[in-house]
């Protein structure tokens, strides 16, 4: 039986932001379920407008996930509560991606807040090709892992052999960048863009290498 070494390397990497995705949420409530969607719809459409008129298209806003819920209240009638359907609420996820460019991102900010959807938004920093970050904390983990075998094996007077097995599972990478860009819900200043670098990605994983020993 052939003897073996297992070792698990570390792989990490190191990547500037290229990509910005804005996603907002579009909320509406109203007695009439037809007039919470609607009221919704109406918002959405201001957005799409504003949006294009900066250049975007208008499918170039995704809805990521829709929801209409029933609302209740608790209304007492003698002497007794019941549960009675007091409305509907409209929820839309919306997302919109583009080249990352801070004189982009104050222009497309401001194009959001002024247009009258009145919608919540979030501003997060990523990569345009996440495969890259896959592809680099593999090649990190395999040289990372096969530089800790060598050093065990002459440690221990042993040749590294040839390689027996991988195991890994790269599950969620992080691929966001932990810098914050807060806009309060009024209109941004073209005049006035942010000097913003976003702070650079931080990925890392770990495989298991095993390799057979002489």
């Amino acid at each position: 039986m052939s003897k073996t070494i297992t070792v698990r390397g570390v792989g990490t990497a190191k990547n500037k932001p290229d990509y910005i995705v804005i996603s907002m949420n579009i909320s509406s409530k109203n007695r009439s379920y037809d007039a919470a969607v609607g009221d919704a719809n109406r918002r959405i459409e201001l957005m799409k407008d504003a949006l294009t008129k900066i250049g975007f298209d208008k499918d170039d806003l995704k809805t990521n996930d829709f929801s209409v819920n029933s609302e209740f209240e608790n209304i007492q009638q003698n002497g007794l509560y019941k549960s009675v359907l007091a409305g509907y609420s409209c929820s839309y996820h919306l997302k919109l991606s583009f080249d990352f460019s801070a004189q982009r991102l104050a222009e497309t900010l401001n194009a959001i807040v002024i247009s009258g959807a009145d919608a919540e938004f979030s501003i997060s920093f990523t990569v345009k090709d996440t495969e890259k970050i896959s592809e680099q904390l593999l090649v990190s983990a395999a040289e990372n892992a096969k530089e800790k075998a060598e050093i065990l094996c002459r440690a221990s007077g042993k040749t590294l052999g040839e390689l027996v097995s991988i195991d890994y599972n790269l599950g969620e990478i992080n691929a966001l960048s932990p810098s914050n860009y807060r806009v309060m819900r009024t209109a941004v200043p073209l005049a006035a863009v942010p000097e913003f670098t976003p702070e650079d990605i931080q990925s890392n994983t770990r495989v298991t290498f095993v390799w057979e020993i002489i």
